[in-house]
């Protein structure tokens, strides 16, 4: 896995629970959905609704599962069942695990503190990075020292979480250049149900980043 920035950030809205929140994102122009499948989180899915509005998408949207501490043999029947592109992992999960992952994998690594994130380098495609929480893995609402993610930079694609929403998520594509941007309680108007007007501005401010944005990163 190489390091890249491409010339348009992605944009992934987390915490999909409705088929009408994501035929909302994705015309608004959002690449990427994520379905959460953490039986703590409150934005959790069953695998079979999550199923139901995966088949129902057009195509070259990205359906990403997120996962925390999961038996590595449930992640891969839900990958197959729910035909899902992308797993991204909150827990404690080891190179190892990534490794036997049947799809690509982003790991996840919250923020501040010192992970080992070159000891993933070879074994998954991207790095998301989110604010440490006791009790909440994602969709924390909580923004970080954006300086941080400076030595992460070399070693893969870096999705940028925490806190973002309208008000901050051109800032942060100007400011740390990242490959996407997750936002998840940014957008809603409770946990699982999103505010399109949100996910449009969202999506509007991380374009107009883009074209301001031709400067290398702070």
């Amino acid at each position: 896995m190489t390091a890249s920035r491409p010339g348009r950030t992605r944009i992934k809205v987390c915490g999909i629970t409705r088929l009408a929140d994501a035929v909302a994102a994705v015309a608004a122009g959002v690449d990427a959905l994520g379905f959460i499948f953490a039986a703590k989180s409150p934005r959790r899915i069953a695998p079979e609704q999550a199923r139901e509005i995966i088949a129902a998408l057009p195509p070259f949207v990205a359906a990403v599962g997120v996962f925390v501490d999961e038996d590595h043999r449930q992640v891969e029947e839900i990958v197959r069942s729910c035909r899902l592109t992308v797993v991204q992992l909150h827990g404690c999960e080891s190179p190892a695990y990534c490794a036997k992952m049947p799809c690509r994998v982003v790991k996840v690594f919250n923020l501040p503190g010192a992970p080992a994130f070159a000891a993933y380098q070879d074994v998954v495609s991207g790095f998301l990075v989110d604010t440490f929480h006791a009790k909440l893995a994602g969709g924390t609402g909580q923004a970080f020292d954006w300086s941080i993610l400076d030595k992460m930079r070399p070693l893969g694609p870096l999705v940028l979480a925490g806190g973002l929403g309208p008000r901050n998520v051109a800032e942060a594509v100007r400011r740390v250049r990242p490959f996407a941007v997750d936002v998840n309680s940014g957008v809603e108007s409770a946990p699982g149900l999103k505010d399109i007007v949100a996910i449009q501005q969202v999506v509007a401010e991380v374009r107009r980043a883009d074209l301001l944005g031709e400067s290398p990163p702070c």
